[in-house]
């Protein structure tokens, strides 16, 4: 395994945006956030939600399709590259996600990306005082934030038995811990 500085660095090498690196950061902590919650090690799921997107800046149009090279030539396996490419899965990969991680992974992408988007339209401009109640209602006005998929969070809640209003809360919370 990699460590977290090596990591770091093969993502900027494939990523020069703020936005793309601010991402990559906040579903790190996000999944750090829930492998310490749900009992698993938060260094790898770190890893895999820093390096989840590490293909989408360069190789939009190949997004999880271009992930396995770039990390083989990181230096991971094909757990990790399976786990990675998951997250895309019926949108840009046909592996679907099977275990918790990838679940999580899959389920919160997308959601950190609508918080996020709610918490910069607080005065705030933050998600420590951010409540389910307002993300619930961002989530329902399909014009804002309108690239973060309502469908595949539906879907990942799904796949990891918990209510939506549950994923909220708790993405939220994981947000908080890792806030840029």
């Amino acid at each position: 395994m990699i460590t977290r500085e090596e990591a770091f660095a093969l993502l900027t090498t494939y990523n020069k945006e703020e936005f793309h690196i601010k991402h990559a950061l906040t579903v790190e902590g996000t999944m750090r956030y829930f492998a310490e919650k749900l009992g698993h090690d938060p260094e790898y799921w770190g890893l895999v939600g820093l390096l989840h997107d590490i293909d989408f800046e360069m190789y939009p149009d190949e997004h999880c399709q271009k992930a396995p090279e770039l990390l083989k030539e990181g230096g991971l396996d094909e757990d990790f590259i399976r786990s990675v490419c998951s997250h895309g899965y019926g949108i840009c990969s046909d592996i679907e996600p099977t275990h918790q991680m990838e679940k999580v992974l899959f389920a919160t992408d997308e959601l950190t990306g609508l918080i996020g988007a709610c918490a910069l339209m607080r005065p705030s401009k933050s998600v420590q005082d951010m409540e389910v109640k307002s993300v619930k209602k961002k989530f329902k006005d399909k014009k804002f934030a309108a690239g973060c998929s309502r469908d595949v969070i539906r879907q990942g809640a799904e796949m990891l038995g918990w209510e939506l209003d549950e994923l909220f809360q708790e993405t939220i919370l994981a947000m908080r811990t890792c806030e840029q």
